[in-house]
C-alpha cells in the first residue's frame, strides 16, 4: 500500500440550476475516487454555495494513477425519502493531478449525465498529491446519510479525511432511499513511494534487408500540386522492418515471426554486447609498486578503450561496449587489461571468447548477470586475478543500448579521448515555462537618505534572470505611483528570483538606487483562468540596501520604518507559453498541467537510416560525415547516437509521443556532430544537414509511412541537398471522437481569446522563451547545444527576407488565383464566346432567381461534389519541404547574403545602402497599392458626406428614385433583369466606361488633402 494521497479541495459552486420547488436548490457534493466516495456538507437555499472543505482519498496503486479519474456529483438535497435532483458533475482525469506545490484552484464546467438531462454552472476544485503523513488526520465520527447530517453546521474549518468507501455501493448511485452509515479509519503511515510517470516509450525493433524504393513521388494529377525537382521529391520506400515488409502503408508479415515484440518501426540490429564491470587483486606493474588499470576489448579491427584508474588495484569500470554483428571481422573476442604508462603500456592479463559460444538475448528477459573470469599471462597461465564481465548479443531493444559505446563510434586504436557522453542516444525534456505577469502599483516613504530635502523622479527596475524592464519615471514625490503592467517568461524549476529595485532618476545619465526587494518565484500565487478563486491583492515589500539583505530572511521579519513598495504578482498557467513559431508548434496546451486534456493518439517514429551526399569533414585525406538524428514533439526532445566516419549512418532507433492535438507538428533534423576530440577540424559548432516536418493532420490513422525524405539545406550559396533520410512515422488513434471533437475546439487556450497578448510583447516573449530553453537543454549531458535548439525552432523566421516576401506574395496569389478564374470565366460567359455555356447559365440563374430557396443547397451540394472529385487526387505521403513553393530556386545570391546576414547588420555601408534602397522601391509600390485601396474607399464614404454636394445630391436623388421603383417591382423582375443586363450580349456593350462607374471615380478621396 502506498502513502500517496489524492487531496481535493471543493471550494465553490456558481450558477446551478435551481431544481426544486422555491425556485432554488440545496446544493451538496458527492467525489467519487478509486472505490472511495465522500460528501460534502449541505448549503441550503444556496445557488452559488462555499464549501472549502479538503478531503483525501487514499492512492492504492500509483503507478495507475494517470489513468484513474476524480468524479464529483453535484446534488440537491430534497428530503429523507425523495430522490435528489442531479445538477451537473466534473470528470477530472489523473494526466492532471499535480503536486501540492503546483495546484491552483480551477473553475470546472458542470456537464451533463445524459442527453435529457440539465446541467449549468461551474464547480470550483483543486486537486493535487501529496504524501505528507502530517496531514492524515485522526479518525472521526461516524456519520449517518441523514438530512441533519448534510445541513449546514456552523464549521469553519476544512473537513481533512481518508475515506475507505463500502464496496457494496455502485459506482455510479445516486438515489438513496434510507440513511446508511459510513465508515471511516485512519491509514498507518507507510513507506514513501513515488508516483510512476509515463513521459513516453523508448522502442526499437527492425528486420535485415535495406529499403526499396518502390514509388518515386511528382506531381500528381491534382489541381493544386506543381512539379517537383527530381532530386528534390520524397520517395516511397518499401523496406523490411520488424513487423514485416512495409507495402503501401501496410504491413506483410512473412513466416519468421519477430524476435522481440514491440519494436516494429525500425530494421533489426544485431549486436555483440560486452559490459566490463570491475576488476579485484590486479598486480602492480610500475616501479612505483601502483598499477594505472585499464581494459581494452577487441574484436578484429575494432577496439573499444575504458577510462583508466590512476593506482587502483581493484578499478570499476561498468561500461558497455556494443559491436555490429555484421561487421565483425574475427569469431573471437579479447578482453585485455593493461597498465597506463607514459611509453609503452605494461601487459596485466587477457580473457578471450569463442563468438561461437555466446548466448542471445531479448527482452523482456531479465539482464544477463556478469561473471568473474580469470585472466591469463602471454604464455596462456590463469592467474589468481580477476575481471567481472558480461558478454551477450542482442539488439537494439536491450536495455544496454543507451549506454553502450559503438563500434561506429570508434575512429581510432586509442579511443578514449572520443568517448563521452557526445556520441550516445538521449531523450530530453524541455522546462514547463509559465507566463509571469507583474503589476508595480506604488510605492510609500521613498526618501533620498544623502539630500531628504529633494523629492525623488523614482522608477522600478525588474530582473528576473536575464530579462529586465522597467517603468516609466513617475511625478516628483516621496509616494511615487506606476500602475505599469509587465509579463515575464519563467520556467520550472523556478531557480532565479525576482529582484525589484526602486531607484532615483538624479540626472540624465545618473540613477542612484533607493532600495531592493528578493521576491521568490515559488512564493507566487498560480492562477490557471481570468476567474480564479481569491482574488489577487497585491503585496507590500520593505526595501533593503543590498540583495544579501533582502535575501537575509531575519532582516525581512524585523519590523522598522522603511520604504515600501506595493506591487502585485501572478504565476499565469492558462496561457500557453510559445518557443516556437505558431505555425509549426508540437504543443499548444497551457501551463497548468490541470488543464491539460487527455491524449488523443500515440506518435510512433522510426529513425532508420541516412546518406550523406556532400562530407561535412575530412579526415584522413577522405571525406565523411559524423552524423546524429534530433527530433522534438511537444515537451519531448530526443537524440540517436552519433555515427563516426560514415556518409551511409544507420540508426534504427524508435521513439514514442503522446500526441494532445492534431494541429501539431513533428519536426526530425538531423546534423554533423563537431564536438569529439577525433576528427575536430576547429569547427565548434554542430553543422545542420536538413530539417523534416510532419504535421498530424496530414497522417491517416494506423498507417505506416516509410519514405525517403531529401534533406535540403538554404546556404549563402543557394539551396543543397546535402542527403536523404529514411524514417517510419505511425500515427495511432485511441479516440476517435476526441480527435474529431478537437477541430471545433479552439486552436490555443481559453485566456488567449478572453485576455489575449498585445501583438508586439508575443515575438519578444517567444524570444524569452526560446532563450530558456536553450539555456535548461544545454546543461543536459549530452548537451543539446543552442544552434541545434535555434535550428529546430527556426529561431529566424521573423526576421525580414526578401525571398521570404516573394514566396508569401506567391502564396498570397495562389490563394486567390480561384476567385480569379471564376471573375475571367464570367467574363467569357458575359461576352458570349461560348453561346451554349452562356445560354446555360441564363437558365441556371434564373432558376435560381425563381426559386431563392435552392440557392444555398446548390452551393453546399456543389462544393461536396468538389470534394468527392478531389478525393482522387489526395497525398499519398506527409508534405514536405517545398523548394518551389519556397521561392530557393530562383533566389539571387545577394538575397541570400542578405537573409543570413546577423541583426544588427555588419555588411559594409554600400551594401546595407544598396540593399535600403531596394527595400525603399518595394516599399513605394506596397505604399502605392495601400494609397489605392483607401482611396476607393473614402470614395465610397463620400457618397453620404456631402463633400462633393452636387455628387451627394445627385446619388441621394436616385437612391430615392430606385426605392420608389424597388417598392412597385417584384424583387425576382428586378434581379432577373439585373442579371441579364449584366450578362447582355457583347452588340449591346460600349466599349467607354458606364455611368455608374464614371460617377464613381468622379468622387472625392482624401489623397488631395496629404501633405
Amino acid at each position: 500500500m502506498s502513502n500517496i494521497k489524492l487531496g481535493v479541495e471543493v471550494i465553490s459552486a456558481q450558477g446551478l440550476f435551481q431544481r426544486d420547488k422555491h425556485s432554488s436548490c440545496s446544493p451538496f457534493v458527492e467525489l467519487k475516487f478509486d472505490n472511495q466516495k465522500f460528501r460534502t456538507t449541505t448549503k441550503p437555499n444556496d445557488p452559488n454555495p462555499v464549501w472549502h472543505e479538503c478531503f483525501y482519498f487514499v492512492v492504492s496503486d500509483p503507478s495507475v494513477l494517470s489513468n484513474s479519474t476524480l468524479e464529483a456529483h453535484v446534488y440537491s438535497y430534497q428530503n429523507e425519502f425523495d430522490a435528489n435532483p442531479f445538477l451537473g458533475k466534473v470528470r477530472v482525469n489523473g494526466t492532471s493531478f499535480v503536486p501540492h506545490s503546483e495546484a491552483a484552484p480551477f473553475n470546472y464546467p458542470l456537464e451533463k449525465r445524459s442527453l435529457f438531462s440539465r446541467a449549468r454552472g461551474e464547480l470550483g476544485l483543486k486537486v493535487f498529491i501529496t504524501d505528507d503523513p502530517s496531514m492524515t488526520p485522526s479518525v472521526p465520527t461516524p456519520v449517518p446519510e441523514s438530512p441533519q447530517a448534510y445541513r449546514s453546521s456552523p464549521r469553519k474549518e476544512p473537513v481533512k479525511s481518508i475515506i475507505t468507501g463500502d464496496a457494496s455501493m455502485a459506482a455510479d448511485e445516486r438515489i438513496e432511499l434510507k440513511p446508511k452509515t459510513r465508515t471511516f479509519r485512519n491509514v498507518a503511515p507507510l513507506v514513501k513511494q513515488q508516483p510512476m510517470m509515463n513521459y513516453g516509450i523508448h522502442e526499437m525493433r527492425a528486420g535485415p534487408t535495406p529499403p526499396r524504393v518502390v514509388q518515386v513521388n511528382s506531381s500528381g494529377p491534382g489541381p493544386s500540386l506543381h512539379q517537383l525537382p527530381q532530386d528534390f521529391s520524397v520517395k516511397e520506400t518499401s523496406p523490411f522492418l520488424g513487423g514485416g515488409r512495409i507495402v503501401g502503408g501496410r504491413v506483410v508479415r512473412g513466416t519468421q515471426r519477430p524476435a522481440s515484440g514491440t519494436y516494429d518501426l525500425v530494421e533489426e540490429m544485431r549486436f555483440l554486447y560486452v559490459r566490463v564491470v570491475k576488476a579485484r587483486d590486479l598486480p602492480n606493474r610500475d616501479l612505483t609498486g601502483s598499477l594505472d588499470p585499464y581494459v581494452e576489448v577487441k574484436v578484429g579491427n575494432f577496439k573499444g578503450v575504458t577510462t583508466h584508474f590512476d593506482k587502483n588495484s581493484d578499478p570499476e569500470w561498468n561500461q558497455v561496449f556494443a559491436f555490429a554483428r555484421d561487421n565483425l571481422q574475427s569469431n573471437f573476442l579479447e578482453v585485455v587489461v593493461k597498465d597506463k604508462d607514459i611509453v609503452l603500456d605494461d601487459f596485466v592479463g587477457i580473457v578471450k571468447f569463442d563468438l561461437n559460444e555466446v548466448r542471445s538475448r531479448a527482452p523482456p528477459d531479465s539482464p544477463l548477470a556478469p561473471e568473474w573470469y580469470r585472466l591469463e599471462n602471454k604464455r596462456g597461465e590463469k592467474k589468481n586475478y580477476e575481471i567481472m564481465l558480461a558478454v551477450w548479443e542482442g539488439t537494439q531493444a536491450d536495455e544496454a543500448f543507451g549506454d553502450a559505446i559503438f563500434s561506429d563510434s570508434l575512429v581510432s586504436s586509442d579511443s578514449s579521448n572520443i568517448i563521452s557522453a557526445n556520441l550516445r542516444s538521449k531523450v530530453y525534456h524541455s522546462p514547463r515555462l509559465w507566463y509571469l505577469k507583474v503589476k508595480i502599483i506604488e510605492a510609500q516613504d521613498v526618501i533620498i537618505v544623502s539630500d531628504k530635502s529633494r523629492h525623488p523622479e523614482a522608477f522600478v527596475r525588474i530582473k528576473i534572470g536575464n530579462q529586465m524592464l522597467r517603468t516609466k519615471v513617475s511625478q516628483k514625490g516621496i509616494h511615487p505611483k506606476w500602475g505599469d503592467e509587465f509579463t515575464f517568461v519563467v520556467a520550472e524549476p523556478f531557480e532565479e528570483p525576482m529582484v525589484i529595485s526602486v531607484e532615483d532618476h538624479a540626472a540624465p545619465n545618473k540613477d542612484e538606487p533607493v532600495g531592493k526587494a528578493v521576491i521568490h518565484l515559488a512564493d507566487i500565487e498560480k492562477c490557471t483562468d481570468d476567474r480564479a478563486h481569491g482574488p489577487h491583492h497585491g503585496r507590500w515589500v520593505h526595501l533593503e540596501d543590498s540583495i544579501s539583505d533582502a535575501l537575509d530572511a531575519d532582516k525581512a521579519r524585523k519590523v522598522k520604518f522603511a520604504t515600501r513598495l506595493h506591487y502585485r504578482a501572478v504565476l499565469d498557467g492558462g496561457y500557453h507559453v510559445f518557443d516556437e513559431s505558431m505555425y509549426y508548434s508540437s504543443d499548444l496546451r497551457p501551463s497548468a498541467k490541470q488543464l491539460w486534456k487527455p491524449a488523443i493518439g500515440v506518435l510512433e517514429l522510426g529513425i532508420l537510416n541516412a546518406n550523406v551526399f556532400h562530407s561535412m569533414k575530412t579526415r584522413d585525406g577522405k571525406g565523411t560525415a559524423d552524423t546524429y538524428v534530433v527530433a522534438k514533439y511537444g515537451h519531448k526532445w530526443v537524440r540517436t547516437r552519433t555515427v563516426i566516419n560514415s556518409i551511409y549512418p544507420k540508426y534504427n532507433e524508435q521513439y514514442t509521443w503522446e500526441v494532445f492535438d492534431p494541429a501539431t507538428v513533428l519536426t526530425i533534423c538531423v546534423f554533423d556532430n563537431a564536438h569529439f576530440a577525433a576528427g575536430n577540424s576547429g569547427n565548434n559548432r554542430d553543422q545542420p544537414i536538413g530539417k523534416v516536418r510532419i504535421r498530424m493532420s496530414t497522417l491517416q490513422t494506423g498507417h505506416i509511412y516509410t519514405h525517403a525524405y531529401p534533406l535540403l539545406v538554404l546556404q549563402p550559396s543557394g539551396l543543397k541537398k546535402r542527403g536523404e533520410l529514411h524514417l517510419a512515422v505511425k500515427f495511432t488513434c485511441t479516440s476517435v471522437s476526441s480527435m474529431l471533437l478537437k477541430y471545433t475546439k479552439p486552436l490555443l487556450p481559453r485566456l488567449h481569446y478572453i485576455q489575449p497578448l498585445p501583438e508586439n510583447h508575443q515575438e519578444m516573449l517567444r524570444g524569452e522563451a526560446l532563450k530558456i530553453v536553450v539555456s535548461r537543454l544545454g546543461r543536459s549531458e549530452p548537451p543539446l547545444r543552442r544552434e541545434v535548439v535555434e535550428y529546430m525552432a527556426d529561431s529566424r523566421s521573423h526576421l525580414f527576407s526578401m525571398r521570404r516576401s516573394k514566396a508569401n506574395f506567391n502564396r498570397f496569389t495562389k490563394v486567390f488565383s480561384g476567385v480569379i478564374s471564376v471573375w475571367k470565366w464570367m467574363e467569357q460567359v458575359c461576352t458570349w464566346r461560348t453561346p451554349v455555356t452562356t445560354a446555360l447559365v441564363h437558365v441556371l440563374y434564373t432558376m435560381l432567381v425563381v426559386f431563392p430557396e435552392m440557392i444555398l443547397p446548390t452551393v453546399f451540394l456543389y462544393m461536396a461534389v468538389i470534394g468527392l472529385w478531389n478525393y482522387r487526387f489526395k497525398p499519398r505521403f506527409p508534405p514536405h519541404m517545398d523548394s518551389k513553393l519556397s521561392h530557393a530556386e530562383s533566389v539571387n545570391a545577394d538575397e541570400l547574403d542578405e537573409e543570413f546576414d546577423t541583426f544588427p547588420t555588419m555588411r559594409a555601408p554600400d551594401i546595407v545602402k544598396m540593399r535600403y534602397d531596394r527595400l525603399r522601391s518595394v516599399a513605394g509600390k506596397v505604399q502605392s497599392v495601400a494609397g489605392d485601396i483607401a482611396a476607393q474607399g473614402e470614395r465610397v464614404q463620400a457618397l453620404l458626406s456631402w463633400r462633393d454636394p452636387r455628387a451627394t445630391a445627385i446619388f441621394v436623388t436616385f437612391c430615392f428614385l430606385i426605392a420608389m421603383v424597388l417598392y412597385i417591382t417584384p424583387f425576382k423582375l428586378v434581379a432577373l433583369l439585373s442579371g441579364y443586363y449584366f450578362m447582355r450580349h457583347p452588340k449591346f456593350r460600349y466599349r467607354i466606361p458606364s455611368a455608374p462607374f464614371n460617377f464613381f471615380r468622379r468622387l472625392p478621396a482624401m489623397s488631395d488633402s496629404m501633405l
